[in-house]
């Protein structure tokens, strides 16, 4: 069995009011290096096969984060403390949407598209994606890397809200058209394991924090309408 832990990255000063895609340059703020040192710290313990990121610098960072914190290790079994970086892994490409502002895009008619049929969107404008392309090359790179390292491996991948949604969505046998039912929160974790008969989800959006995303949720000022999913991912419960 190969398992696989998914980390979406850290909180950076524009999470889940801009969307950025694959804008170059925004690491993590304060907030999102916080989390990535208490992921690492609560990881630390588990042995790693392979940290595997999207080059994209918010997960870079979360990524070096985890890896700086890994153990030596004691009985010569190979704990990745470097990060291998995958194209697959990195966001989807936005096109024209990519550094807007989210209160913006809700009011775009394509908005209602990406939250009720998102299997038929192509993002417009010179390198638009199709979100089923992504899901495509998310869940590939996954088995990719399930086949390269082995069936006894745990290895990490950190990656982005909607990339980590699709290949829960791939994992649970759900259309891409369901995958906005899943939250996937900064700094998360999820966990998929991996057999020869199918894949077996053990966690979602694990955060190992408190209970704050169990209170009423107050209304934001993004544009979106109850019951909507935020594009890319939202800064969860974020203050």
């Amino acid at each position: 069995m190969t398992t696989v832990l998914l980390v979406r990255h850290g909180l950076t000063a524009v999470t889940g009011t801009v969307l950025l895609g694959w804008t170059p340059g925004v690491g993590l703020d304060d907030r999102g290096r916080e989390q990535a040192r208490a992921l690492a710290r609560r990881l630390a313990p588990v042995p790693l096969a392979a940290i595997v990121s999207s080059p994209l610098q918010r997960c870079q960072e979360t990524a070096a984060a985890i890896g700086a914190q890994r153990p030596e290790p004691a009985d010569g079994t190979d704990q990745a403390r470097s990060i291998t970086f995958d194209d697959r892994l990195g966001e989807c490409r936005y096109g024209d949407w990519t550094g807007q502002e989210m209160k913006t895009l809700a009011a775009d008619p394509l908005w209602r598209t990406v939250q009720e049929h998102p299997s038929a969107v192509v993002f417009p404008g010179s390198g638009g994606e199709a979100l089923r392309d992504t899901a495509h090359r998310a869940v590939t790179a996954i088995r990719d890397w399930n086949a390269r390292l082995g069936p006894d491996a745990v290895w990490l991948a950190c990656s982005h809200g909607d990339v980590i949604k699709a290949i829960i969505a791939d994992a649970m046998g759900m259309h891409l058209d369901l995958f906005q039912r899943i939250s996937v929160d900064p700094c998360s974790l999820t966990v998929i394991r991996y057999t020869e008969r199918r894949p077996f989800v053990i966690r979602v959006n694990d955060r190992g924090d408190g209970v704050a995303d169990l209170l009423p949720a107050p209304r934001t000022a993004d544009g979106a309408t109850d019951g909507d999913a935020i594009v890319g991912g939202g800064a969860g419960t974020a203050e």
